[in-house]
């Protein structure tokens, strides 16, 4: 495991899980699921564990959406062995954020930093409650920030994940990824099969702001575009334009092409077409895929968006107005 720099506290992993422990907790799940037998028509039941975090005194968790997806009954299991009901809020399956709420009060809650500031090299701990061990804490750093969800292997979501070599395991899903000052960074979210020491984790300025709208309405609305698009570059150019069953040419290497467009989408009822290259958004040049998705992301639903195209040949820019995300996409 690579090292980072020495802080003035040799005891600093100990503080923070000390601080943030209490508030860290194992979550329990379980559905019944329907068996396909000429014998019976019971079904069975299918339980997961995962772990969270108290964010406010009165309950509200954080946690991911794979640890409650689907559950008829959800527990949460307190450090001092306190179990409490608890009700799901909402779930984001495209960012893999989730909210719980227990009822009770005068919780213990953890103090959240900033993701915004990382940089990689810097400390990283983590809690939860890997393969059944409550309470599990591993040290690592963060390795690199801003990896898209092409990069985790999980291209379905919508999201850029921090990456740690900090140890996690099937159970840390959800739990706290903390900075060495104890305040939490990050949500433990995803791991590489059969690699080690490559763990990632959702960002807590990404959770808060999901979170936010999962406990205002219960879901989450988001801009949506209707492209599919690829980054260019020389190669994928020469690729398109030697291809004698391309449908268009493309004079330039870089930008991101739309490669296909989604039929009485936004960018279809705007005029925008498969072939063109997005050059800028709102006067922001668009280099890639991610800032273009990253960008609209955080657009709202309705906002009108100038985006600068070049289309053989000629640059124009064509104003979109952005529409919701569909729901059949996300549950797809």
């Amino acid at each position: 495991m690579a090292q980072a720099a020495p802080i003035s506290d040799p005891d600093f992993v100990a503080d923070a899980v000390e601080r943030v422990g209490p508030a860290v907790v194992r979550i329990n799940s379980s559905r019944t699921v329907a068996q396909n037998s000429p014998f019976s028509d019971r079904g069975f039941e299918q339980r997961g564990e995962g772990s969270g975090f108290i964010v406010t005194d009165d309950g509200l968790i954080f946690t991911n959406a794979h640890v409650v997806e689907g559950a008829d009954r959800v527990e949460v299991v307190l450090q001092d062995g306190r179990r409490f009901e608890g009700k799901v809020i909402g779930a984001d399956p495209l960012t893999d954020v989730a909210v719980v709420d227990i009822d009770a009060d005068e919780l213990p809650v953890v103090d959240i930093g900033d993701s915004r500031l990382l940089t990689p090299g810097e400390w990283a701990i983590a809690i939860g409650n890997p393969l059944g061990l409550d309470s599990t804490v591993t040290v690592g750093i963060i390795s690199a920030v801003g990896r898209s969800a092409a990069d985790v292997g999980i291209p379905t979501q919508r999201a850029q994940f921090i990456q740690t070599d900090a140890a996690i395991n099937p159970g840390n899903s959800g739990g706290p990824l903390l900075n060495e000052r104890g305040e939490v960074i990050a949500i433990n979210t995803a791991i590489i099969r059969g690699a080690n020491g490559i763990g990632f984790a959702v960002p807590i300025r990404t959770a808060q702001r999901i979170a936010n709208q999962l406990v205002a309405t219960g879901r989450v609305s988001r801009a949506y575009l209707g492209i599919q698009m690829s980054t260019l570059t020389p190669e994928l150019r020469d690729r398109i334009n030697d291809d004698p069953n391309s449908n268009f040419n493309v004079d330039t290497d870089r930008g991101v092409l739309i490669q296909s467009v989604a039929p009485d989408g936004p960018a279809a009822s705007a005029g925008l077409r498969a072939g063109d290259v997005i050059l800028s958004i709102d006067g922001e040049d668009i280099t890639n895929s991610d800032r273009l998705q990253q960008y609209v992301e955080f657009a709202a639903v309705g906002d009108e968006l100038e985006i600068a195209v070049l289309r053989n040949g000629e640059e124009r820019t064509i104003a979109v107005v952005t529409g919701e995300f569909p729901l059949e996409l996300v549950s797809g």
